[in-house]
């Protein structure tokens, strides 16, 4: 409760220094201070303690861990493991991120259903618990580098997807995903857009997600992000752990190899 009360403390005393760090030079290093103050007390913290505990948690139908469970670098291992993934998964025939690959292991040793993803709601009941764990995961890589294997055929039909998905214009805006992170210098209200198409870019934008949101309190995996601008787009949102959603992951992914992990970032 006391280091709870402590980050609460962290993001009121920022949000109301932000604006004055800001009036002393560019919006954009306003923002980035605004981050540097919330960084070493970032509430993400919370979400992987918590993650730790249910990744260890005997739960569902058949009453097991998810200490067995495989994210690619074998049974249980998860230092270094988001930082290679997307990956493609022998076992299941398919691409997987981090949260496709969660849902399987979920499903084959403790019984739990997909459908309490597909039909969840964010931050509410298995949902939530899956946002801690993929924040306790995608701790164990902080400060790698992210290396994602595009040897697979299928890893290289997945990109190709993901970038044609990137690059799709429609809906009632006509809008795609390179609207806002197709260039450089681009920037929505006070906020810098990452160029996802070069390295830079990728490496900040991939490599900062997932995040804990100042705004809203709330701890965003990759796919709620992805929905989210989905959604900003005026699209229908994808089914969770949807190909489309991992395919955009390896893009990115592909196009960010060789930046810093920097999960869980924090964003604004």
């Amino acid at each position: 409760m006391k280091k709870r009360l402590t980050l609460a403390a962290l993001a009121i005393v920022a949000a109301f220094t932000a604006p004055a760090a800001m009036a002393e030079g560019s919006a954009a290093d306003g923002i980035a201070q605004y981050r540097a103050m919330l960084a070493e007390g970032n509430p993400s913290e919370l979400w992987e303690l918590a993650g730790e505990d249910i990744w260890k948690e005997k739960r569902g139908p058949k009453q097991a861990s998810l200490e067995q469970c495989d994210l690619g670098k074998g049974p249980g291992v998860v230092k270094g493991a988001s930082a290679a993934l997307p990956r493609y998964f022998k076992d299941t025939g398919r691409v997987q991120d981090l949260e496709s690959r969660l849902m399987s292991c979920m499903e084959t040793l403790q019984g739990i259903a997909p459908e309490n993803f597909v039909k969840g709601k964010w931050g509410k009941g298995e949902m939530e618990k899956m946002e801690q764990i993929v924040a306790y995961v995608v701790g164990q890589s902080r400060d790698m580098k992210v290396n994602v294997d595009m040897s697979a055929p299928q890893m290289k039909k997945m990109y190709a997807l993901g970038k044609e998905a990137f690059f799709y214009r429609a809906g009632p805006m006509d809008f795609a995903c390179a609207t806002c992170h197709g260039q450089d210098d681009k920037r929505i209200r006070l906020q810098d857009l990452p160029n996802l198409t070069k390295h830079e870019g990728a490496a900040a934008g991939w490599g900062s997600w997932p995040a804990y949101r100042v705004s809203n309190g709330q701890f965003w995996t990759m796919q709620h992000r992805l929905n989210d601008c989905y959604r900003q787009q005026r699209f229908p949102e994808p089914i969770y752990g949807s190909d489309v959603t991992i395919a955009l992951s390896v893009y990115m992914a592909k196009t960010a190899n060789g930046g810093t992990v920097m999960t869980p970032g924090i964003k604004r």
